[in-house]
C-alpha cells in the first residue's frame, strides 16, 4: 500500500490544502492512504471520518510535533498531547504509549533533526525523503543509513494540492487503521518511494515565508 505520511491541512497555517482536497485527489494520485500531520494538533479529527473512506482511501489522522531537537510525525493515541516537550521527553512518552514517531526532514536546513537522537537508538523511524526537501537535503541522509539501523519512509509534507503524493511510504502489510499503521512502522515493514518525474504533479508554493520552497527537481 501506498501512504503518504506527511500531508499539511488548512488547520496548519502555512497550509491551503483543505480536507475535501484531500479526500477527493488522492486516490487519482496512485495513493491507498494518507496521513493527515498538523503541527502540533490531532485537530482534523474533528472534520474527517478516520479509516477506509467509500473509495477505499485509507484516511489516518496524526500530528507533526516540533521540538528543539527537531520535528516528529506522530501516530497514536496523542490527542491530548500539550506542546513543549523536549525531543527526548517526546521519544520516551511514545514508546510508552507504543505509538510511533517518524524524524521529519532531519537534514533540512531549517528545523533540522538532532543526530544524536538516532545515534542513542531514541527513534529510528526517520523520514529518508521528504518532498519539500532540496535533493540536497535527501541526499545527506545517505551516511545516516549507513551508519544506523534506520527504517525508512517518505512523505510529501504537502501543503497544497499541487505536493500531495509526489513523495510516499510503501507499506509492506495492508493498513485501514491508526493501529494498523503503527504496527507496521514500529515493525520496519515499510520503505520510502518518490513518485517517478513524469507521474508528479507540477509544484506549487507555500504561502507561508517560513515553509521551504519546493524543490525543482
Amino acid at each position: 500500500m501506498l501512504f503518504d505520511l506527511h500531508v499539511h491541512t488548512a488547520i496548519s497555517t502555512c497550509s491551503r490544502l483543505t480536507v475535501a482536497e484531500i479526500l477527493g485527489n488522492a486516490r487519482a494520485r496512485g495513493l491507498d492512504g494518507v496521513c493527515l500531520t498538523d503541527h502540533d494538533t490531532m485537530a482534523v479529527r474533528e472534520v474527517v471520518r478516520e479509516g477506509l473512506q467509500a473509495d477505499g482511501l485509507c484516511v489516518i489522522v496524526g500530528m507533526e510535533y516540533s521540538t528543539g531537537g527537531g520535528d516528529f510525525l506522530l501516530f497514536g493515541a496523542f490527542e491530548d498531547l500539550a506542546p513543549g516537550l523536549c525531543a527526548e521527553d517526546l521519544l520516551a512518552l511514545v514508546e510508552a504509549r507504543r505509538g510511533a514517531a517518524v524524524m521529519a526532514h532531519p537534514c533540512r536546513a531549517s528545523r533540522p533533526g538532532r543526530e544524536e537522537l538516532v545515534a542513542a537508538g531514541l527513534t529510528r523511524l526517520v523520514e529518508l525523503m521528504n518532498g519539500r526537501n532540496t535533493p540536497e537535503e535527501n541526499a545527506r541522509l545517505a551516511a545516516w543509513t549507513r551508519t544506523y539501523p534506520l527504517v525508512g519512509c517518505g512523505g510529501s509534507d504537502a501543503h497544497s494540492l499541487a505536493e500531495l503524493g509526489r513523495v510516499g511510504t510503501r507499506l509492506l502489510t495492508p493498513v485501514s487503521s491508526r493501529t494498523e499503521l503503527v504496527w507496521a512502522l514500529r515493525r520496519g515493514l515499510c520503505r520510502p518511494e518518490r513518485r517517478q518525474e513524469s507521474e508528479r504533479p507540477q509544484s506549487g508554493a507555500c504561502a507561508d515565508p517560513d515553509c521551504p520552497p519546493v524543490p525543482a527537481g
